[in-house]
């Protein structure tokens, strides 16, 4: 048997990576950029990569407000979050130009959220035939591009969000 390798995998398993208990979403403005892999940030908004992703260019968009609640946002929050959303989309669309794309939002625990305490997007470009046999073999996924690699690829793109500042 052929041993494939994810060490990655076990910050992951084992919890916060940074061991500081801090939610990633209110500490993606600090500190650089790229090791949070923060591509940008509005008034009210954050867009990074995923760390852990389901496919390339695996991103999430999230509120500055350490919420769990969508309906609790104030109106103004809400409307930063969804144009930041859409133009997400729409970057994602033109930067990897994918076939398709997952949109999705998980709430709460029990309906599959990592991180249940701050409500996030997911935007999950796919491309026709991006699934193969790996993941039902040996529960692993094969990524075309190193994280770093898309981040760096990605940021030109989301040039029209701030520095998260």
């Amino acid at each position: 048997m052929q041993v494939l390798w994810a060490p990655w995998r076990m910050a992951y398993i084992l919890g916060d990576e940074r061991g500081d208990g801090r939610c990633i979403f209110c500490t993606a403005t600090e500190g650089e950029a790229r090791a949070r892999l923060l591509l940008g940030a509005t008034a009210h908004s954050v867009v990074l990569l995923n760390r852990y992703p389901y496919g390339s260019a695996h991103v999430m968009v999230a509120p500055r407000r350490h919420t769990a609640s969508l309906p609790d946002l104030p109106d103004g929050e809400h409307e930063d979050l969804a144009q930041t959303l859409r133009r997400t989309l729409a970057t994602l669309e033109v930067a990897v130009r994918p076939d398709g794309m997952n949109l999705g939002m998980n709430l709460g625990r029990c309906a599959g959220a990592g991180i249940a305490d701050h409500l996030h997007w997911h935007l999950v470009p796919r491309w026709n035939g991006d699934t193969n046999f790996m993941p039902m073999l040996a529960d692993v996924r094969v990524m075309p591009e190193h994280l770093e690699a898309t981040w760096e690829r990605l940021r030109p793109a989301f040039a029209w969000l701030g520095q998260g500042a």
